[in-house]
């Protein structure tokens, strides 16, 4: 699995095409069309679906195949929310990113389109 994160609109969808040649029908979108899909090469927005459990008290789904590809945007880090809520989504997302980076075979941050490689 391949682990993609950066800040908003820094072009992670677009490395993602360019780097593993998706279509954009390769693309399961959580922002648009829920939880992840199992079926999908690719996942984005995949902070959406860990609002969605966070305000849903459910545990986030980690099970991805070997050779998906997973976006996520940034929202761990930055100045600290005063609203309840948006602290365990950041926390939520945080400690799921970090068992997803733990994981993954990749783990590449964008920042100005740069990819950065991590891991």
């Amino acid at each position: 699995m391949h682990l993609i994160i950066g800040g908003a609109w820094q072009g992670k969808r677009d490395y993602a095409m360019r780097r593993f040649g998706f279509a954009a029908e390769d693309i399961h979108d959580c922002a648009s069309d829920g939880a992840p899909d199992a079926a999908a090469r690719c996942v984005d927005h995949y902070e959406c679906y860990l609002r969605a459990c966070a305000d849903s008290g459910i545990k986030p789904r980690l099970g991805f195949a070997a050779d998906s590809v997973v976006i996520c945007q940034d929202i761990f880090c930055g100045v600290v929310s005063a609203d309840a809520q948006e602290r365990a989504w950041r926390e939520l997302a945080g400690r799921t990113v970090t068992a997803l980076a733990a994981r993954a075979d990749s783990v590449t941050r964008i920042f100005c389109g740069l990819p950065v490689k991590l891991k």
